[in-house]
């Protein structure tokens, strides 16, 4: 079986595609899942280095990572088998320039999020199951359905640090991880879609 190849998309290409590259990458080999990732940026010019920032902060997980940015490109469009853009507006703007890639386009948090939106909704049936037995629903469900509900209403952007403070590019960094280990929960799963 081929690796998937995923391209990671924000918008100039040095802070958060960047890390999620590095974060996929490492999470992956850590899994034993096999997989190729690129990154590039929807207004990113060519050869700028990732910000000091972001480089320190996969740094102290242990991960180097000294790419420079790229501008998205119809090849790496075509390359990729699953495109991850860490908000909707650079969702909304690869679709606009690649309409063709709208298979296998998705926010990061989106695609990250499809097992807990698989989960909310079973759990929503047992929730109405028991009550329409007329039982009282397990308060450890819904404490599990209030979990979901709250973790899911933040929608589907990853926070832009670009200019911040270390602090909140370790914020972006953790949500990131977060939503790569869930990534590649689904793809060792089977699912790519």
């Amino acid at each position: 079986m081929k690796p998937v190849r995923i391209l990671v998309v924000c918008t100039g290409n040095t802070c958060r595609s960047p890390m999620a590259e590095a974060l996929l990458r490492a999470e992956a080999a850590a899994a034993g899942v096999e997989l190729e990732v690129r990154s590039a940026g929807v207004a990113a010019s060519a050869g700028m280095p990732i910000s000091r920032h972001a480089r320190e902060v996969l740094r102290r997980s242990g991960i180097e990572h000294d790419g420079v940015s790229k501008p998205v490109s119809k090849d790496q469009v075509r390359w990729a088998d699953l495109i991850l853009a860490m908000t909707g507006s650079h969702r909304r703007a690869l679709l606009g320039a690649y309409p063709e890639a709208a298979g296998k386009l998705h926010t990061l948090l989106e695609y990250a999020a499809g097992d807990r939106l698989a989960e909310l909704d079973r759990l929503h049936g047992e929730r109405e199951m028991e009550r329409s037995l007329g039982r009282q629903p397990d308060p450890g469900l819904e404490l599990r359905l209030a979990e979901l509900e709250r973790a899911l209403r933040g929608g589907g952007d990853i926070a832009d640090p670009f200019g911040g403070p270390l602090e909140e590019y370790e914020a972006s960094a953790a949500e990131i991880r977060e939503a790569v280990r869930a990534v590649l929960r689904r793809l060792s799963d089977g699912s790519k879609d």
